[in-house]
């Protein structure tokens, strides 16, 4: 697991050091008081999280090395992302896919498992929701407003009756994984919970546990629409299942078993298809309709935390722990098409744009990468910055990335835009 925090104990030194009068706490203040960065700040060279260099004593260059050097790649493998160099292709970096547009640092993005990293979900190019601390929130970044959709910190019960709802809720959620698809939300939590909500409704929907198993955690949830009408959700849970639900009456229509528990799944465009990876180093293709397994994938070196499939259905894509993203093709999984490897460490999140372009993969902190699917994933646009990744999200029209910073300082939600052929628009619209 890697350090957390590390511009925090920067910051911390200077403290400590001013902590003999007035003009110390100014110096602090000046460090750590709110800034947000506009695209505009950051052309003029503000450094696009607000952090100052200039007074800090390493240079933003220095620190980058000093992160590649030391931040530890968690494994439950050992050295598996030693063992992958020769099998990766050779990466042009250059590609500018999306560009910065604001960094907001009213937002606080946290993460409760380090492995976890799917707390970010943006529903249009202005509004994102997210975890900070025990609350989902919404933000939009049109408006500039911040307001809390549901807390956890205290009791949540259903406000509504359906079959198998706890009517008396839950208290004290820890929230592990969180998904939210046009208006609905679903919440996962450390202990096998399940909260779902309307967004355009008052209170929550419903409430169950789908497992009293002492390894609990609800690690990953899918939304998506049936091709027939209607909404599901699937939660990967550590339990080594995976259980499907609708979401008019939710009720649990499918419980699939597997021999390892489940990090992820995704479902293919079509609804036949479930990649599902887990701790184990090989991925599974399972038929959604029986959870009888298709074919299996072989490759990795490492356990999965990622899945995600192109909207042509045939290209689908696992994240690993062995530092790589390996990139598939259904009608021929003897090899890879594509092997991608991160500068620190495992893919936690990969997301495909809608449009099919780009493939998305977040690290568990500092870069995001960005690659073209036309240029065969030989292009790609690297993000780089400082910090935990609680998610990722594309929005659903591509035009808005969204990446949720978690650190003690800076943490902060990252905005880039879709660069287009004509460049005079810098606003909102």
């Amino acid at each position: 697991m890697g350090d957390e925090g590390d511009m925090s104990d920067f910051v911390e030194d200077v403290e400590e050091e001013n902590q003999g009068g007035d003009a110390g706490l100014d110096e602090y203040d000046m460090l750590t008081k709110m800034s947000d960065t506009s695209s505009a700040q950051a052309r003029k060279g503000k450094d696009i999280q607000g952090i100052p260099w200039d007074r800090l004593n390493i240079t933003r260059e220095k620190y980058r090395l000093t992160r590649l050097e030391q931040y530890r790649n968690y494994e439950n493998i050992p050295a598996s992302g030693e063992a992958v160099d020769k099998e990766c292709k050779q990466m042009q970096k250059g590609g500018n896919f999306y560009e910065f547009f604001h960094n907001t640092r009213l937002v606080k993005p946290t993460i409760l498992h380090f492995q976890l990293r799917n707390l970010v979900w943006a529903t249009s190019k202005h509004d994102v929701y997210l975890m900070s601390s025990y609350s989902v929130m919404h933000w939009s970044s049109l408006s500039g407003n911040l307001s809390e959709v549901l807390n956890f910190a205290g009791h949540v019960a259903p406000t509504e009756k359906h079959a198998g709802s706890l009517l008396e809720g839950f208290m004290q959620t820890q929230i592990s994984t969180l998904a939210v698809k046009d208006n609905f939300l679903v919440a996962g939590g450390f202990q096998g919970e399940l909260t779902c909500k309307s967004l355009d409704k008052k209170g929550v929907s419903f409430c169950t546990r789908t497992t009293y198993d002492d390894n609990a955690i609800t690690n990953a949830v899918e939304i998506y629409d049936r091709l027939g009408g209607g909404m599901h959700f699937m939660a990967s849970n550590n339990d080594c299942g995976i259980r499907e639900y609708d979401m008019e009456k939710f009720q649990l229509l499918n419980h699939f078993r597997f021999p390892w528990p489940v990090n992820h799944t995704s479902i293919s465009p079509d609804r036949r298809v479930v990649a599902v990876v887990g701790d184990h180093v090989d991925a599974l293709l399972m038929d959604s309709q029986n959870g009888k397994t298709i074919a299996k994938v072989v490759g990795h070196l490492d356990y999965s935390f990622a899945s995600a499939w192109h909207p042509d259905g045939r290209i689908f894509a696992t994240g690993n722990q062995d530092k790589t993203s390996r990139v598939w093709d259904i009608r021929n999984l003897s090899s890879p098409i594509a092997v991608l490897k991160n500068n620190l460490g495992a893919a936690r999140s990969i997301r495909f744009s809608s449009d099919g372009q780009f493939m998305v993969v977040a690290e568990p902190a500092d870069f995001v990468h960005i690659y073209s699917t036309k240029a065969d994933y030989k292009v790609r646009q690297e993000i780089d910055f400082f910090g935990e990744i609680s998610g990722v999200s594309v929005s659903p029209d591509d035009e808005s990335l969204y990446i949720g910073i978690w650190d003690r300082t800076y943490a902060s939600l990252l905005q880039y835009n879709r660069r287009h052929a004509y460049g005079y628009l810098d606003s909102y619209f």
